[in-house]
């Protein structure tokens, strides 16, 4: 059995910037109570104490989660507390090429959103991303403007050619993501396993994403086995399989004790 369960954020464990739903949160701290489980996502550090650690018990048993916000730019690990263990920070005249960048493409893009939401553009330090309707846009109208993913992967080849030294993937339903070359899904796999002594080979890593071009494809192709999920509803029962796979339980079981 798998030493390690790794999971995106954004689409798999919760909609796109909302917290872990009530199911969610429960299945989540019984599968820290019987394995290692890391979370790998665009979003940054307060996105996940929203999301995520808002919704779990603060118990020991958080001592056997890992966080890498931004696609795996950051660590954080839980000692006493959470501890950052490495962040891989742009630099300023990095940052400014960036951001020049995705300006231009925005405004020669035929995608220039007629309503947003917040800004488009958020520097989260080790990731700058693009967020076409804004950061605060409701869910509903984030759905409905890239479905197919047409338009990102349009804005990806733009930006592949203007910023070629730097890492752009799709994320989330509305997002571009840059990192540093080399420093994607992959790279937060491969700290995993220098970091927490687990074999890729040990892993499994879950994702809505793990098309090419997507934000969870490095994952994929660093080696860890990976299962595709279309939601959360999707990656909950993922969740009480791996579950009744460790600990002896049925999944309809598991569903009666939640339900209790």
């Amino acid at each position: 059995m798998k030493k390690l369960i790794v999971f995106d954020l954004d689409g798999t464990l919760a909609k796109s910037k909302s917290s872990l739903d009530a199911e969610m949160s429960t299945l989540l701290s019984a599968l820290l109570c019987v394995v290692k489980v890391a979370v790998i996502s665009g979003g940054n550090w307060p996105q996940f104490q929203k999301q995520v650690l808002s919704l779990l018990p603060q118990d020991q048993h958080l001592k056997n989660l890992s966080l890498l916000p931004t696609c795996g730019t950051k660590f954080y690990k839980y000692h006493s507390g959470w501890e950052q263990l490495y962040a891989e920070d742009f630099t300023d005249e990095e940052k400014t090429k960036i951001i020049g960048s995705l300006k231009q493409v925005i405004e020669s893009s035929d995608f220039k959103a007629e309503e947003t939401w917040g800004e488009q553009i958020e520097d989260r330090g080790s990731q700058i991303t693009f967020s076409a309707l804004g950061q605060q846009a409701p869910l509903e109208e984030k759905k409905k403007w890239d479905p197919d993913f047409a338009k990102r992967k349009k804005i990806k080849k733009l930006l592949d050619e203007l910023i070629p030294g730097f890492s752009v993937r799709l994320g989330g339903t509305t997002s571009v993501d840059v990192t540093k070359p080399g420093i994607d899904k992959a790279y937060g796999i491969r700290k995993l396993r220098d970091i927490l002594g687990i074999a890729i080979e040990e892993m499994i890593f879950v994702g809505d994403a793990l098309f090419p071009g997507g934000n969870d494809y490095p994952a994929k192709e660093a080696g860890v086995e990976s299962i595709q999920v279309r939601d959360t509803e999707e990656s909950k029962r993922v969740i009480e399989t791996i579950i009744a796979c460790l600990c002896g339980v049925q999944p309809n079981k598991l569903r009666e004790e939640e339900s209790r």
